[in-house]
């Protein structure tokens, strides 16, 4: 059974085609000054991923335009933490580009799936 897991784990391993970046908004101490502020920081930098996409049809059409709309997916070992509301910097095929964490991971003993919306900036 390990070794079943290990090979299912390897086989998804070897499909992560970007790297990615994962920033959280929180205190940040200078140590000169010892004054807190809030800014952002990089918890994690160039974590092998990858990113799988869905596009739903239109679901509303109007006169004017057709709503579609596309669902991102992030895959990541599951070891590493990723907080609701993270930023995640992921470049992949030569495009980097800022997403949110959208809500809890879904973790398995192989990878774990985020999913993602653009990010829009801090709440």
């Amino acid at each position: 059974m390990v070794n079943a897991r290990q090979a299912a784990r390897k086989a998804i391993e070897s499909t992560y085609e970007g790297i990615c970046s994962i920033v959280e908004y929180g205190d940040i101490l200078d140590e000169q000054t010892k004054i807190t502020s809030q800014g952002e920081i990089t918890v994690l930098e160039d974590q092998p991923c990858r990113l799988s996409f869905e596009t739903i049809s239109a679901a509303n059409q109007t006169d004017t335009v057709a709503n579609i709309s596309q669902k991102t997916k992030l895959f990541l070992p599951p070891e590493v933490t990723v907080e609701s509301g993270s930023k995640i910097i992921v470049t992949q095929n030569g495009i980097t580009t800022e997403y949110a964490a959208s809500g809890e991971p879904a973790v398995y003993f192989s990878h774990q799936e985020i999913m993602l919306e653009l990010f829009r900036g801090w709440a």
